[in-house]
Formats: structure tokens, C-alpha cells, sequence
């Protein structure tokens, strides 16, 4: 038995790295018990020091098979909320071989361009007299680099990849790339009849989703986590867990992107968020809907709508949100045009929508000019939110 004279709460500790390290001793020592208690002390009480710290803890909980609850908190962080690794200021700090147990995880809830985008960035933190600019990159500069990806590469899922993507986010770096991969993408981007003769296993997917098991195909945890915040009116920094479920009913490039499509799929349907991916600036724009979706020419009444957008789509921190300030205008249910908000302030309509600002606090995107604001849709998906 642990008398509470012991517990760990009950001693004046000087920062986290004492209990941690009373851990350790405690599973050398063959103190089974102890080591049990510190296990879920610190996954209790001090997630967020080990979510900063994440390397130490992934090496030492792996390198110990007495330390089955920290293993486990690891590969829940992994699979679940990778963002808290990736985002986090000592990311570029972690080792190669956590880094390929990641990206290498068939559970990994990202989209695949952050994952290459977030694996270049460790690259090139661990070569840090690299220009900036991969145009301005020497013989010497590419081979750096790839040295140091040489074990993350091949676990990138370059075929999960968009063609615009693929032009935009790896071919500047072509040159780190196998050959035979470099050859074989080119075929498959450049030629897409061509069948290529490797494929990408896509990572999890599901059709009926919660904020942990993700299925998104523009945004991520991290943005449906914002998403859902907006929804209850809570504050961003609010560590409540969400326990909204976010059901696909459509998506563009599977069921059409006619508003014919759209209504079919979601008139009578409430509590929807729609989810926008612009063509050429890779914004993304969408839009929550309490209330039913109608194609009778109404305008929908709702003090709860709200619009928004996020300048880039691996960047949650830069974001405009919009509320609803005319309540009586909040939606328009025209039975010729896909979701629309307001008075043009965000109007699908097929591959072209428009923002404007009339009815909500503020435009998302564009400019104010009336006849400047029409953008090229190049993905939309819509989702009802459940509990």
C-alpha cells in the first residue's frame, strides 16, 4: 500500500521532473505499485507538461514495459490529437524515430499535405543554415535535406495527394524524392489515366465521425474542435472535451456540387455546417445552420448562424468569424442555389460562390467590391452536427 504520507500530491515539488523521475526509479526497483500511482498522477494531473515534453515521455515509457499506462497515453496522442505534437514549439526537437512512428500510423487524423508539410519542416529545422527558399537551394542544400528524411519519406502518402498539392508542395523539393518515386508521381499526377503501379493506403476514414476519429477531407481535428467552440459559444482556450459527432451528408467531388445535389441531400436537415475549399487560394470558407435547409425562396430566421474562414488550411490561429447581426436574413433558401448565408455574404452556387457583407458581422473573404467578390469552389462538403 502507498501511505498518504507518500503521495506524490502531497509532496512540495519543484516542477514536474521530480514525480517523473520517482517514476523511473520506481520501475527499476521492481515497485510495481508506485509506479502505477505516479503513471496515473502525471496522466491525471500534468497532461500538459507531457504533451510539451512528449519526446522524453515516448522515449523513456517505451524503452520500460512496466510503463503500459504512459505507452498508452502516448498512442492515444498520437493517433488522436497529433496536432499537440506537431504544433508544439519543441516539435522540431523530437527524434527521427518518433517522428516515423507518427507518420507512419494508419491513424494518423491529418490531412496527408500537412503531414509532408510538418515532416519538412522538422527536415529543415535539423538543417537550419538551409535558405528559406527551396529555388535557392544548392546541389549540397538538397542532399542535406534529404538526408535527413530519408526514413520519413517513404512513409509519406504522396498519392493521397491533390495534383495541385502535389505541383504547389513537392515539387520544389523533387530533388530529396527517390527517383523511382519521383518518376512514378509524375506519371500519376501529370497523367492520371495512366494506372500507376504503386498506390497510398488512406488513412482512417469513416463516414459517421466524432471530434476524435476524423474523417474530414478539407479541415482537421483541430479546426472541428474551433468549429464546435463557435457552436456553443465557449471560449477558445476552453479545455471541455467535445462530444459532437460530425455525420457527412455530402461532398462535392462525390455526389455533384449542382444545387439540385444539395437540396436533394440536405432541405430538412438542421444543425449543418458547410465546409468550403476555394480553388486558387486555398482558403477555406463555410458556414453553420441551425435550422432546416428549405427550397421555397424563404429566408431562414436564427440568432445562432455564424460564418467564417481560415487564410490557410494547416493554420488554425488565422481565422475570421462572423456572426449573424440580421437574424431575420440569416439564411436564404433559394431553390436554385446551393447554402447560402445571408444576403450573398456566403452563396454556393456549383463550382462558384461569392462573399459578401451584408447580413453578418463582417466578410470573410474577398473584397467589398459587389462585383470582386465571386471565388472557384474546388471541394465543399456539408456535415450535420450531433450529440
Amino acid at each position: 500500500m502507498i501511505s498518504d504520507s507518500f503521495k506524490v500530491e502531497n509532496i512540495d515539488i519543484k516542477g514536474i521532473k521530480l514525480p517523473f523521475t520517482i517514476q523511473i526509479a520506481g520501475s527499476e526497483l521492481g515497485l510495481q505499485e508506485l509506479t502505477t500511482y505516479l503513471q496515473s498522477f502525471l496522466i491525471e494531473t500534468k497532461a500538459n507538461w507531457m504533451e510539451k515534453n512528449f519526446d522524453l515521455i515516448y522515449k523513456t515509457s517505451f524503452e520500460n514495459d512496466s510503463l503500459l499506462e504512459l505507452q498508452e497515453f502516448c498512442n492515444n496522442l498520437i493517433t488522436k490529437e497529433p496536432n499537440k505534437i506537431f504544433k508544439s514549439l519543441n516539435f522540431s526537437l523530437i527524434s527521427e524515430k518518433l517522428l516515423v512512428s507518427l507518420i507512419q500510423s494508419d491513424n494518423l487524423q491529418m490531412n496527408e499535405i500537412q503531414v509532408w508539410e510538418d515532416v519538412l519542416r522538422w527536415g529543415l529545422a535539423q538543417n537550419p543554415e538551409l535558405p528559406s527558399d527551396p529555388t535557392n537551394f544548392s546541389k549540397e542544400d538538397f542532399n542535406a535535406l534529404k538526408n535527413s528524411l530519408q526514413h520519413c519519406v517513404p512513409h509519406i502518402r504522396f498519392y493521397n495527394l491533390t495534383s495541385e498539392e502535389f505541383s504547389d508542395e513537392v515539387l520544389p523539393y523533387k530533388k530529396i524524392l527517390p527517383k523511382e518515386l519521383y518518376e512514378d508521381l509524375l506519371k500519376y499526377f501529370l497523367k492520371p489515366s495512366i494506372q500507376s503501379s504503386k498506390t497510398s493506403k488512406p488513412r482512417i476514414t469513416t463516414e459517421e465521425i466524432n471530434i476524435d476519429s476524423i474523417d474530414f477531407k478539407i479541415i482537421t481535428i483541430q479546426h472541428a474542435e474551433l468549429i464546435s467552440k463557435w457552436i456553443d459559444r465557449t471560449e477558445i482556450t476552453d479545455e471541455i472535451k467535445n462530444t459532437y459527432k460530425f455525420k457527412l451528408l455530402l461532398r462535392g467531388s462525390r455526389d455533384g456540387f449542382t444545387y439540385k445535389k444539395f437540396h436533394e441531400i440536405c432541405d430538412n436537415q438542421s444543425r449543418t455546417v458547410t465546409i468550403i475549399k476555394v480553388k486558387v487560394s486555398k482558403e477555406i470558407l463555410g458556414g453553420y445552420n441551425p435550422i432546416e435547409w428549405k427550397s421555397d425562396d424563404s429566408y431562414g430566421t436564427t440568432k445562432d448562424s455564424f460564418i467564417f474562414s481560415f487564410k490557410r488550411c494547416n493554420d488554425i490561429k488565422n481565422y475570421i468569424l462572423s456572426r449573424i447581426i440580421n437574424e431575420k436574413v440569416a439564411t436564404l433558401n433559394s431553390f436554385d442555389r446551393g447554402p447560402s448565408f445571408g444576403i450573398s455574404d456566403l452563396v454556393l452556387d456549383g463550382v462558384f460562390g461569392k462573399c459578401g457583407n451584408f447580413a453578418y458581422e463582417k466578410q470573410i473573404s474577398g473584397t467589398t467590391d459587389l462585383f470582386s467578390d465571386l471565388f472557384s469552389v474546388e471541394e465543399y462538403e456539408v456535415f450535420q452536427i450531433t450529440r
